[in-house]
């Protein structure tokens, strides 16, 4: 059990209310926040966490500093963040799994506590930091994205079509990378597994996608029946599906078969952003920009992604102007120096939002979208704020990020601590034991 945690005279981002306030004293204990006060001797009352009579807990100096909250990445792929592309698909799994778990800590050391992991084996890891084995940040998995043939999930060589000719299924299948299903029985089976496994939402592809080779951009994927069979399985565990799609036909008939969250769209016109905010429907977008973020695709992905990024303003001012619920994702996939910069990537969100709002959409924002997986969400209770009761999940922040917005892209040296349910997984050596 992690030791009682005290951080005195502290400002507090209010992540619903998108400011900073203070000084305040901060409790927190058994994983959870206890107490919440102004500064000074009145608030150390009978509920305070630690004091000169609670002997081992922690106390740290706030003077000067910012308490936020952890941070959520919406969109993670936490077994495929750091590998590159071919070692994903044709390399030794453990050693794909070894690096996901270095990948892990570094991911909390981000600040970042929280990940709703959108494709991938990431079940065993999930475990591993659930259970106090390795470090991590709480993941949200969705086991196997669910693609057609062809589609945005297909990684098959081409050696393995048609299906069974070297097995019944294909590598990616084996590891639980991907389930590729055809028709409403096949998806429904495929959906059925990853609840089974565990999934706390399902994961679907239903348009093309810019690293895939099959597919073009503009295509859509799956019926509308197809996507409702799994879109039933989900409703039946009392959780969601979130689909992959960039254009308006896509979203559409995701839509239209009862989808709760988009992935991308860039390419979406406003009749259909307009749809998307009447149906109350979450857009997960990402700021892909032709940067120095920018993945290094080449030939026709390449050519893809500059399609893709070339709607991404218009997809945030369209989202912007309709008011409808934005979540934050950084999509990152197969390149470590990219990971690195997951809250530089948030940071560029000051093209669209100011400072406080781009903080807000990536804690209390996004801990509202965790929220739609009801009975199966893996971490009950409040994530994303400052508050009493709320989980402790928590950065000690060397400044004022509200001010100055490239602190969360420099964690090394502006993330002085960073806590996780409560225990330091930074800056221990801040704190003063009573």
């Amino acid at each position: 059990m992690a030791e009682p945690l005290s951080i005195t005279n502290v400002n507090v981002f209010d992540s619903v209310e998108g400011r900073v306030d203070g000084p305040f004293d901060v409790t927190v204990g058994d994983g959870t926040i206890t107490s919440v006060r102004p500064a000074g001797p009145s608030a150390a009352g009978p509920t305070a966490a630690v004091g000169p009579g609670n002997p081992g807990g922690i106390q740290i100096d706030g003077a000067g500093k910012t308490l936020m909250p952890g941070l959520i990445d919406a969109h993670w792929h936490t077994t495929f963040t750091t590998v590159p592309a071919a070692v994903a698909t044709l390399g030794e799994i453990g050693y794909v799994f070894a690096q996901a778990v270095v990948s892990a800590g570094d991911t909390l050391l981000r600040g970042f506590t929280t990940v709703r992991d959108l494709g991938g084996p990431s079940f065993g890891i999930k475990q591993a930091i659930d259970s106090g084995s390795i470090p991590g940040p709480r993941i949200y998995p969705s086991g196997a994205f669910i693609s057609q043939t062809g589609g945005h999930g297909d990684f098959r060589l081409p050696s393995e079509v048609p299906r069974g000719i070297a097995g019944h299924l294909s590598y990616s299948e084996i590891v639980g990378a991907a389930v590729i299903a055809d028709g409403e029985h096949e998806v429904l089976r495929g959906a059925r597994e990853m609840l089974r496994r565990g999934a706390s939402q399902i994961k679907l592809m239903a348009g093309g996608g810019v690293a895939s080779d099959y597919d073009p951009l503009d295509v859509a994927q799956y019926t509308v029946r197809e996507i409702r069979a799994a879109v039933d399985a989900a409703e039946n565990w009392g959780t969601y599906v979130t689909v992959h799609a960039y254009t308006p036909r896509a979203v559409r008939a995701a839509i239209a078969a009862g989808v709760r969250c988009v992935e991308h769209g860039q390419l979406l016109d406003e009749e259909t952003v307009a749809l998307m905010a009447e149906k109350d429907i979450w857009w997960c977008l990402q700021p892909f920009l032709d940067d120095e973020d920018a993945p290094p695709l080449a030939g026709p992905n390449r050519a893809k992604f500059l399609q893709m990024v070339a709607g991404t303003d218009n997809a945030y001012k369209l989202a912007i102007k309709h008011q409808v619920r934005v979540a934050f994702g950084t999509d990152t996939l197969f390149d470590a120096r990219l990971a690195s910069r997951q809250g530089a990537q948030l940071a560029k969100l000051t093209r669209w939002y100011s400072p406080a709002d781009l903080l807000r959409q990536a804690t209390a924002g996004n801990a509202e979208l965790l929220a739609l997986s009801g009975p199966r969400n893996p971490y009950p209770g409040r994530l994303g704020v400052v508050a009493e009761g709320a989980l402790a999940d928590l950065i000690l922040v060397d400044g004022d990020p509200v001010a100055d917005i490239s602190l969360i892209g420099r964690p090394e040296e502006a993330f002085l601590a960073i806590i996780k349910g409560g225990q330091l997984a930074k800056g221990a050596e801040l704190g003063d034991r009573f």
